[in-house]
């Protein structure tokens, strides 16, 4: 009997290397975190079209549109609750930069500097109302927006990254109320700032070290003010401007305000 030779080459490290991340880039996950013409896409070619991809796909030229469909300007169809989200953000961070004036994140001042803000500042009082309120509002308007696109489907393909986004978004809005929380340094922040970290504790593998972070310590303390403080004002702020600028982008790119199903 005649025996079958197979002459075909058996696939080497390097090839099946190469078909992992030709997978990975062809896959429908991929093909929505980048954009075409960007250098990450299967099959990019340095072209005069793909560099005028780079160009047009900037986010500073798609803050603003250059049109938009008709039924995205209807109230009735998006409650204006990202507009509503975005401008909470916007006020949040102007009365925010006026409470920083007054206060200062010590254990032995803190609470004294607010109360000394609701009582002897000027307009003190109006202001860290509005501050406290509209961060209230803020993670209201996120979530019902996020309710919204749902029941729009709006995070269908080519938008599911936006939806991933968006839902990052939320996480941090939450992150930005909870470490708001503490910083008046009264008995009701500090038992719950208590109860949360001590939540986070349980978490498999790392918990124990997460809740180190975040207290400075083995205990709720100077450090812990401190830290809180660090990220309510700066770091989540900064990460917060980051996404809410990708969010933006990636309507435009992504057809606009999706349609009614």
């Amino acid at each position: 009997m005649s025996k079958i030779i197979d002459d075909k080459p058996k696939p080497t490290i390097g090839d099946r290397a190469k078909d992992a991340v030709d997978g990975v880039q062809g896959s429908q996950a991929w093909s929505s975190v980048f954009r075409p013409g960007s250098i990450f896409r299967k099959g990019y070619t340095d072209s005069p079209r793909n560099r005028s991809y780079v160009i047009m796909n900037s986010v500073l030229y798609h803050l603003h549109p250059v049109k938009v469909k008709r039924h995205a300007v209807k109230v009735s169809y998006t409650l204006c609750l990202g507009g509503l989200s975005f401008f909470l953000f916007i006020l949040l961070t102007v009365t925010g930069i006026f409470l920083m004036f007054f206060y200062r994140p010590e254990t032995t001042a803190a609470w004294n500097d607010i109360n000394n803000l609701q009582t002897s500042v000027t307009f003190g009082l109006l202001v860290r109302n509005m501050h406290r309120w509209g961060a209230h509002l803020m993670v209201l308007a996120v979530f019902l927006h996020m309710a919204r696109v749902f029941y729009h489907g709006a995070y269908k393909p080519p938008r599911e990254f936006n939806w991933v986004i968006g839902v990052i978004l939320l996480m941090l809005t939450l992150l930005l109320s909870f470490t708001g929380y503490l910083l008046p340094w009264d008995q009701l922040a500090l038992w719950a700032v208590t109860v949360g970290t001590n939540m986070m504790g349980y978490t498999p593998v790392f918990g124990q070290e997460v809740r180190f972070v975040l207290l400075g310590g083995a205990e709720i303390g100077a450090e812990t003010l401190l830290r809180w403080y660090v990220l309510h004002v700066l770091f989540l702020p900064f990460v917060i401007v980051i996404f809410m600028a990708i969010h933006f982008w990636r309507v435009r790119k992504d057809g606009g305000i999706s349609g009614p199903l």
